[in-house]
Order: structure tokens, then C-alpha cells, then sequence
């Protein structure tokens, strides 16, 4: 709509958009995050989840309509039909740039329960951040270092037992845990540093998924393994918004949660390099998804 402006302009109308769709939706859940942390009976609490919920739900059709003002994207989603919005999920995903986030929540909008992240518990004393999140029933983990542990050994396995019992709403509401499984934005520097193996990845981290389906594992149906590209060249948030991106690709595809992926990562050393394996796998197919898609 506005590609007749040039780029700095449409870049600014549409940051500022962003801006605001994000403040309004942000302050209307931290407000009735307030409300549902002060009055916590249970017919009142899931009148506001599912009104929160609604919240962060219309922040993302909004997105979807803002994208669409600073150039036309053509967009390649495939591997979303079938799912299930009333459904668990893990979903793991390479990670190109700050964009992601915009497109898997545009590629997943009502497909999937809107995603959530891991939090460290500390986070949620973050001023306006904490109860947003909370209020959004993101899960807050509880980890022991090792070196806590080895001071500390009777509380070895708690950490694990505190963020199940943190996750036991989930067996009733259906969620989706999001995890960027190289830990970082891909670059060519860090690509350099880290000495990858892949051609156009990061080596993963398996300690976060890792954990999740330690905690999670019985509750989860899938694990959603997406593949994100952008053909015609990465761009940073800024350059989105400026209209540089015009087609983006997003592969996904469903792999069954197995209970040989459910293990103690941290205390099994078997366990560990067998998960390691796997999703050291799974990224090699990654890395030749990629080459298909950019081709």
C-alpha cells in the first residue's frame, strides 16, 4: 500500500504502527494482569485467560495487517494445515533474524496456541515484563546450576519437580513452547566463530528442548520443526519495516514426541549424547531444507 513512498518514510510509518500496536495490547494485558493476579477465583481467572489470550491473539492479526503496508510479501507457509489449535506443541526453529518472530506468529496464527517462551523465574519481577507474561501464563523455570548442585546435592532433581508442578495448568490449556534452538540470530561472523558444521546454520543447543520435554514431554503432541527463509536476502527488523523483505518461506514439519526424547539431560550422560544425536540430525536435514527452499 505504501510502496509508492520511499523506504526511510515507509519505514517510519510502519515502526511507529508496530509501536503502538504493541503498547496497546502490551498495557491491556498487563492491566488485566493486575486484575487476574489480585482476584485469583477460578470462574474470574478464566474469564480473563481467555480474554488475554484474545489480547495477544488481535496483536497478531494487527501484525499481519501492518506488514502488508510497506511492501507485498509473498509468503510460501507449508506444513500448517492439519494442526491443531486446540492442541500441545513444541516448536523448535532456526533462527535468521529479529523478523522470525512476526513470521511464525503470522504463519501459526489460530493454527496453534498462541506461543510461549521459557522464562527464568527471576524474570518475573521484571517491572511491567513479569506480569504481562505471567498474566499470559508463559512458564517460569526453576534451574540449579551444577555448581549449586554439587554444593547443594539434596536438591538435585528439584529444579525439574518445581517446573512440572509450574506446568501442571498446561494438561488443561493447550500451549505452544517456542524455542530458537541456536540460542542466537544466525551471522556469518558467529557462523565463522562457532567453526558450524552447517552451511547455513548455528549448531544447536539441545539443553533448552532438552528440558522443556523433560517437564512437558507427556503433555506435548508434536514437535513442530520449522524451517524459515528469505529468499532474496535476511533483513533486520528495520529493513522490514522499510519494505526490503518480499518473499518469505516457511517449511514445518510434525515430528511425534517419543519417550526415548524424555531424559534426565543434565545427570544422564547416555541420555545426553543420544539427544544430541538426534537433533544434530534433524539440523543436518535442516541445513538441506534450506538449500532447497533458497533455490
Amino acid at each position: 500500500m505504501l510502496a509508492f513512498l520511499p523506504g526511510p518514510i515507509r519505514g517510519v510509518i510502519a515502526y511507529i504502527l508496530y509501536f503502538i500496536n504493541t503498547g496497546l495490547w502490551g498495557t491491556l494485558i498487563v492491566v488485566f494482569g493486575v486484575f487476574k493476579f489480585l482476584i485469583p477465583i477460578e470462574g474470574w481467572v478464566k474469564i480473563l485467560d481467555k480474554l488475554l489470550n484474545w489480547f495477544a491473539t488481535n496483536w497478531i492479526f494487527v501484525n499481519s495487517f501492518i506488514m502488508r503496508l510497506p511492501n507485498k510479501i509473498t509468503w510460501d507457509i507449508s506444513g500448517v494445515k492439519d494442526l491443531n489449535y486446540d492442541g500441545w506443541y513444541l516448536v523448535i526453529s532456526n533462527h535468521k533474524s529479529w523478523v522470525d518472530i512476526l513470521v511464525l506468529a503470522k504463519a501459526f496464527y489460530r493454527k496453534i496456541p498462541f506461543f510461549k517462551f521459557f522464562m527464568k523465574k527471576e524474570l518475573i519481577w521484571v517491572p511491567f515484563v513479569g506480569i504481562g507474561c505471567w498474566a499470559l501464563d508463559f512458564p517460569f523455570m526453576k534451574r540449579y546450576s551444577r555448581e549449586f548442585l554439587e554444593k547443594h546435592p539434596h536438591l538435585k532433581g528439584k529444579d525439574v519437580e518445581i517446573t512440572k508442578k509450574a506446568c501442571e495448568k498446561y494438561k488443561k490449556n493447550p500451549v505452544a513452547i517456542l524455542n530458537f534452538v541456536e540460542g542466537t540470530r544466525f551471522t556469518k561472523e558467529k557462523h565463522r566463530k562457532q567453526q558450524s558444521p552447517f552451511k547455513h546454520l548455528l549448531k544447536p543447543k539441545a539443553g533448552g528442548i532438552a528440558f522443556v520435554l523433560e517437564t512437558m514431554g507427556e503433555q506435548l503432541q508434536n514437535i513442530l520443526n520449522v524451517t524459515i527463509t528469505y529468499p532474496k536476502g535476511v533483513r533486520g527488523f528495520w529493513g522490514f519495516c522499510c519494505g526490503e523483505i518480499s518473499e518469505i518461506r516457511v517449511k514445518v514439519e510434525e515430528i511425534p514426541v517419543k519417550n526415548e526424547m524424555i531424559g534426565d539431560y543434565a545427570n544422564d550422560p547416555d541420555f545426553k549424547k543420544q539427544f544430541q544425536s538426534w537433533l544434530n540430525d534433524v539440523w543436518v536435514e535442516k541445513d538441506n531444507q534450506i538449500d532447497q527452499l533458497l533455490s
